[in-house]
């Protein structure tokens, strides 16, 4: 019987909950609402949680474990189920204050301050999604499950969380008509089987890819190469009083430091310890000094070449903490058409993301300081991504303004029509919120499963047309779905139709669709571009 819990039980939980979610994250990606292939939840869950796996400062008490791991997953998560995650285990860190061990009792009142975290980080909380499972069980465990061994506190709180779960359909509309449960809350109930599972000494198998080194293709740099982006460097260092004195420690002139000799600088002081992430071509400089402070705790150093070569993508080049400009444009996009069209407009950083590939808060983090602007305005292009960035946009000193931009329609409108002269940044954001409203988006895509929907027949495999979460049209037939969806948004009432044409429709057929829909729409401009955006065929925004 287990009646405390320390840091280092603690850490194996979390490295329990991440590999069970992570062999079971397809199933919460199923769970999804909406009739398109865009289940993201499992794994935006799994990415978050990921973070902290293995990273979790062990070894030392059960309060600094659990700020640690916080840490990595507030800079980790993805997605509004992510953040969500990320600041439950915050709050939890926060209940659980600098303690060494925990009872039921001191355990249980953190998970409190995990729903007071998790609520107070959304703007308004929706019931009959995953703050509501977890909320439930633990008002149960505070009822029922205090004073006793830890694993009766979680065989009734897991109880709970699924009681709970299979009550979400009665909160949410939205998911009983879809026939499913609430995927955040089926996702947290994996994680909380896996830190159940660790606690009694039961290990996950993940692949290779939980609690541990990451496997990694080193074929991707070879003899006759040279070093291009860098080390990803990140540690915990334990400040010694024999080396400096802890508590009037300078943390502002170190991260200046850091940003002399290094990039993407991100540092915290909890108590003794230091948390850092930095880019860097001589990581070994760096970590030398740094141990003039005092002594490793943990130490991680990846190059950036590998991972850039392992998804084949092009990173943005990484600028030094520096403001050089008034105003910087931040976008998500996801596309390589897109993401050049965006850029074309003025955008000074591409954050690579959209759909079903939610990015990080460490990604946004990153692109704000590249921004190199006192002003950064960002646009998240997908109401699944503003938490995200929101949630960065707490971590830096620059100033943050997000637009609250829901789809790339909306995105493209806002930031085509961006005028730094407008009288400042207030004026700016206002006039920048006032388009948005103004912007219709309509997207198709094929259906993922049948349903019956918004007084539509959907068949699997059919494409639909749709404008936010309301479907219009059902079409065997890409392009009938395209024109059947203009139709129904009254395209003859706008002055400019610009598509974005996915990255399965062919060339032939896009043609073939600006023509039909030039021809029927006359005193329309119709324009066709090159989004190559995966999930959406067609992207359709009405200005």
């Amino acid at each position: 019987m287990i009646t405390t819990i320390d840091g280092t039980m603690f850490a194996n939980m979390i490295k329990g909950g991440a590999a069970n979610l992570y062999a079971n994250r397809q199933a919460i990606n199923d769970l999804n609402v909406f009739p398109i292939p865009d289940g993201d939840t499992g794994d935006n869950m799994y990415m978050t949680i990921d973070a902290a796996a293995g990273k979790a400062d062990a070894g030392v008490g059960l309060g600094e474990t659990a700020r640690s791991a916080a840490h990595e997953m507030l800079l980790g998560a993805r997605g509004n189920s992510g953040v969500i995650l990320s600041r439950i285990f915050s709050g939890i860190a926060k209940g659980l204050g600098d303690c060494e061990k925990a009872d039921t009792e001191a355990f249980v009142g953190a998970l409190r301050s995990g729903v007071d975290e998790a609520y107070g980080a959304v703007a308004v909380p929706v019931e009959g999604t995953i703050l509501t499972v977890y909320r439930e069980a633990v008002e149960y465990a505070e009822k029922h499950c205090v004073g006793g061994s830890f694993e009766s506190l979680f065989d009734g709180f897991i109880g709970e969380l699924n009681r709970s779960l299979d009550r979400t359909p009665e909160l949410l509309d939205v998911l009983a008509q879809a026939g499913v449960v609430d995927s955040g809350g089926a996702g947290f109930i994996y994680i909380a089987e896996g830190m159940y599972a660790a606690l009694r000494g039961i290990d996950f198998d993940a692949g290779g890819e939980v609690g541990g080194a990451k496997r990694v293709d080193i074929s991707a740099f070879t003899e006759d190469m040279e070093l291009e982006f860098g080390y990803c460097t990140e540690f915990l260092l334990r400040l010694q009083n024999k080396k400096t004195d802890i508590e009037n420690f300078d943390l502002q002139s170190f991260i200046d430091w850091l940003n002399s000799v290094g990039d993407s600088v991100v540092a915290f002081k909890e108590g003794s310890v230091l948390k850092v992430h930095v880019h860097t071509m001589r990581p070994g400089d760096i970590l030398n000094h740094c141990q003039e402070y005092g002594e490793f705790l943990t130490t991680k150093i990846e190059n950036m070449t590998l991972q850039h070569n392992e998804t084949h993508q092009k990173p943005e080049k990484q600028l030094r903490r520096k403001v050089t400009k008034e105003y910087g444009i931040v976008a998500v996009a996801a596309g390589a058409g897109l993401q050049e069209i965006f850029r074309s407009l003025g955008c000074d950083v591409i954050v690579d993301g959209g759909q079903s590939m939610n990015p990080s808060a460490q990604a946004m983090l990153d692109a704000y300081e590249q921004a190199a602007a006192k002003t950064v305005f960002v646009f998240p292009n997908n109401s699944n991504i503003l938490l995200t960035a929101q949630q960065a946009a707490a971590m830096t000193d620059a100033d943050v303004r997000i637009i609250p931009t829901k789809t790339v329609g909306e995105g493209y409108a806002a930031i085509s029509m961006f005028d730094p002269s407008e009288g400042g940044a207030d004026v700016i954001e206002h006039s920048l919120n006032e388009i948005v409203s103004g912007v219709i988006t309509g997207m198709v895509s094929v259906a993922s499963r049948d349903t019956q929907r918004d007084g539509v027949e959907v068949k699997e495999g059919d494409f639909i047309g749709f404008v936010g979460d309301e479907i219009l049209v059902d079409d065997p037939d890409r392009g009938k779905a395209l024109y059947q969806l203009a139709k129904r948004l009254n395209a003859e009432r706008y002055d400019i139709m610009l598509i974005l044409a996915g990255e399965d429709p062919d060339p032939a057929e896009c043609m073939r669709a600006q023509q039909t829909l030039a021809s029927e729409y006359s005193r329309t401009e119709v324009i066709m571009l090159d989004g190559g955006q995966p999930v959406f065929d067609y992207i359709m925004i009405l200005e």
